[in-house]
């Protein structure tokens, strides 16, 4: 059988489509790797599918490998992979049946504690070349169409800007004022994102004047495949994709030591994120190096950052111990007397037992220094059991992180637990920005 070089929709429809997660700005996506189901990120920054956090009890089925080495955003070193080629790909009714996977061999890899739930890998191009793609962020629906078929509706609201390719990896080119919003603008080449959860990224640039503003601490940005990213946040003046324009908008400057790999290209002033990304309904048109989009629910949402200084994540499960009391009514000198009824007397006898129960773990992975929670005395590897005398242990680590946010003095009370000792902590919330 001769091998399929594209993706395919199904049953020779036109269109297809599949539901996905919107979690902390990133869309995940069901997918199924040689019949295996797995979820990975959309990612439209990576040009390679990319494979990791699979365990030893994984039944995934692999042929045709060669060792080789990744390198990406990160100050550590390149880190080694398996490349693995002729695997069947599958989401929903889209399919490949000869996709080339790089697999990570590093178990450190590992996306799945930072958002909450399993995360196997990435993928990008390869499926948005060979389709027109529709991101609904509101509906938290994506819909893949066949490039020979579909034709553009009218849509006044709508924006159409060109896009540039490089590695096979979408540029767009933007506007950004970043201390002086009366100042010129400055023309930046930004990478689109999906995979990344902040809203704009710019590197530094003398040349081009692109310097971090004088409001601005020092933060964990994330982690990348070379290790972990640290940097600057602050916030721009303004920012202009076509017509449409953003105040104040989040912005991150990472440090040097974890772009060199990405200045490789010199025009790259950036990314833009799915903090911005989700503001629209995008529509991305690889081969017409064209992208649409058009105001989504979130378009005037405020550009919300960490003010409690604390980043969480899910550490596996830990055993509580519940007491719990069940009672059973015992009836006594029941009688009856002419014609009155005697009930006597009730004797209750409560019974104390213990349960055990497994709940999620959420632990401190960053805390930021001279943050609010880092004077209040948190420390990493704390494990959260409460905030605000809500438990957490049952809710998604999306809620959990929701929860750490909020106005400028708000009041957080959180209890948790450091090695055996239960303790508590109470800080306010402040602006830094």
């Amino acid at each position: 059988m001769q091998a399929q070089d594209n993706f395919e929709i199904l049953n020779d429809k036109e269109k297809a489509s599949v539901s996905f997660q919107l979690i902390n700005n990133l869309i995940v996506i069901p997918v199924e790797i040689n019949g295996v189901k797995m979820s990975f990120l959309l990612d439209s920054g990576v040009n390679k599918p990319i494979m990791f956090s699979l365990n030893p009890g994984d039944s995934l089925s692999i042929e045709q490998t060669e060792r080789m080495h990744l390198r990406g955003l990160g100050s550590g070193e390149a880190i080694e992979a398996v490349k693995a080629r002729a695997n069947s790909f599958k989401i929903n009714d889209i399919l490949k049946r000869n996709l080339e996977l790089y697999i990570i061999l590093d178990k450190e890899i590992n996306m799945s504690t930072r958002l909450g739930v399993p995360i196997h890998g990435i993928i990008g191009y390869d499926v948005f070349k060979d389709f027109i793609v529709e991101i609904n962020y509101n509906s938290e629906r994506i819909k893949f169409y066949n490039p020979e078929t579909y034709e553009y509706s009218n849509c006044r609201k709508c924006t159409d800007l060109p896009l540039t390719f490089r590695n096979n990896k979408p540029y767009i080119d933007v506007n950004v004022a970043i201390e002086d919003e009366k100042a010129p603008n400055i023309p930046v080449k930004l990478l689109i994102d999906s995979g990344g959860s902040d809203a704009l990224w710019l590197f530094e640039d003398e040349e081009k004047q692109i310097k971090i503003p004088e409001k601005k601490f020092d933060d964990f940005l994330g982690r990348g495949l070379s290790g972990s990213i640290y940097g600057t946040r602050s916030r721009v003046k303004k920012f202009h994709m076509g017509d449409f324009s953003f105040k104040n908008a989040k912005v991150a400057f990472p440090d040097s030591t974890a772009i060199t790999y990405v200045k490789n290209f010199k025009e790259r002033n950036g990314s833009i994120g799915g903090e911005i990304l989700k503001r629209f309904k995008v529509i991305f048109d690889y081969g017409n190096n064209r992208i649409r989009l058009r105001k989504s629910k979130y378009f005037s949402d405020p550009f919300h950052y960490n003010m409690s200084g604390i980043e969480l994540q899910h550490n596996g499960m830990r055993v509580i111990k519940e007491v719990k009391k069940r009672n059973n009514s015992i009836h006594t000198n029941y009688g009856r007397g002419g014609n009155s009824t005697n009930l006597g007397e009730v004797s209750v006898v409560y019974e104390h037992y213990n349960k055990f129960s497994l709940v999620k773990a959420y632990e401190i992975a960053e805390i930021r220094k001279n943050s609010p929670a880092e004077l209040a005395g948190l420390k990493e590897g704390d494990i959260i059991i409460s905030i605000n005398g809500r438990t957490v242990d049952r809710l998604s680590l999306n809620k959990v992180t929701g929860m750490l946010e909020g106005k400028e003095n708000k009041k957080i009370r959180l209890r948790i637990v450091r090695g055996q000792t239960e303790l508590k902590f109470e800080f306010r919330l402040k602006e830094v920005l």
